[in-house]
């Protein structure tokens, strides 16, 4: 891989990461029934997704919503 395609694939991964995070785009995802969480979920998954959200939090100040 060339010099400039290696960076035009960092900045498109970059820029794809970037919107992801976005509030904008994590509401309308929340709106769709495929990325809606259960509300009774088993607690060994609520425990791991508890976990999830501290490793997010100190790494990238987010977390689930």
């Amino acid at each position: 891989m060339t010099r400039n395609k290696g960076e035009k694939t960092e900045g498109l991964a970059a820029e794809v990461k970037r919107q992801f995070g976005a509030e904008a785009t994590t509401r309308f995802l929340r709106t769709l029934p495929a990325f809606r969480t259960e509300a009774d979920i088993p607690d060994r998954f609520r425990k791991l997704l508890d976990r999830l959200d501290c490793v997010e939090s100190s790494t990238a100040g987010g977390g689930r919503q």
